[in-house]
């Protein structure tokens, strides 16, 4: 699956992975009321809605991007229906033939983390049956526990040909209470960082590992740093747009080859519509929105990295 979304990010020239994180304050007005008039206003209801403004996204933006990130928690906060209408978008997604990352942020020991595994990207046993779970391409995995919380995934990913992204220094505020922190002299990101590298290099694709990593925009030099550590691994970058990430910040996260990254904007794209620079689109067109900002993005990720060719 490495392959195929390096392949895809050459073929669209966008090295962008949109976030589907719905939030109801995010659907318009009419999806939400077709959905309550059909369901009422339950959570069956705000299910439908939020899969038929996914549903809009993916179609207005499939052939501009190589892959969608769904936000697991955006979904469960609407418990079973909001599950059903989680493994409705990643189905959805896939028929379009986009590479599917199941933000799930993974993380624990032994037999918990092996039913994340086989849930998230493997095959459950069921009597002389076997069946896929979510079926997501890509996972994001926390390494907290160590390699007993990641080994499962990982021999899952060999298993499937799939991947994970393991979380090394994240975009938030205060990622540095523990990311930051020294040991032995060396920040825990960075040790985090070998591991992946480490983790990786027995499970390659063509030129990348099965193994990424997640380091926020919103550090470019402590990318420029992890660039180099991780060579061989595909990072996910989360922070543009929303949370302050611009293209000129995205440059060190890249390969000289121009792959090794994907960057990842979720309400910048999919609530373009609410933005005053898309305002003109209108809620009803809140999809033509969305695929303007992939559009806008891409030519400011591959402007920056031109700037520096």
């Amino acid at each position: 699956m490495i392959n195929k979304l390096a392949d895809k990010i050459k073929k669209t020239n966008a090295p962008i992975v949109v976030g589907l994180d719905p939030m109801m304050k995010f659907v318009p007005e009419y999806i939400k009321e077709k959905a309550f008039s059909e369901y009422g206003e339950t959570l069956k209801g705000a299910s439908e809605a939020i899969f038929e403004y996914n549903k809009g996204i993916i179609d207005a933006i499939y052939d501009l991007v190589p892959a969608v990130k769904p936000q697991i928690a955006m979904y469960e906060q609407f418990g079973i229906e909001g599950l059903i209408a989680f493994k409705k978008t990643v189905d959805y997604a896939k028929e379009k033939d986009l590479v599917v990352i199941g933000d799930i942020k993974r993380g624990d020991i032994g037999s918990t983390s092996e039913a994340y595994a086989v849930g998230h990207l493997g095959k459950v046993s069921v009597g002389s049956n076997e069946y896929y779970g979510f079926d997501e391409d890509f996972v994001t995995v926390n390494p907290y526990l160590g390699s007993d919380g990641v080994k499962p995934f990982i021999d899952i990913c060999k298993k499937e040909k799939k991947g994970i992204f393991v979380l090394v220094k994240t975009s938030n505020p205060s990622s540095g209470e523990f990311q930051d922190r020294l040991i032995d002299g060396k920040p825990l990101y960075e040790i985090v960082g070998e591991m992946v590298d480490k983790w990786g290099s027995d499970c390659m694709g063509d030129s990348y590992s099965y193994v990424g990593a997640v380091v926020g925009a919103t550090y470019p030099e402590m990318g420029k740093v992890l660039r180099e550590i991780m060579p061989k691994a595909y990072i996910l970058v989360p922070g543009y747009g929303a949370q302050g990430g611009k293209g000129a910040d995205l440059v060190n996260f890249f390969n000289k080859d121009g792959l090794g990254a994907i960057v990842n904007s979720s309400r910048g794209i999919i609530a373009a519509y609410q933005q005053e620079k898309y305002k003109s689109f209108g809620e009803k067109c809140y999809a033509d929105a969305s695929r303007q900002a992939v559009i806008d993005m891409a030519e400011d990720i591959s402007g920056a990295l031109a700037s520096v060719k």
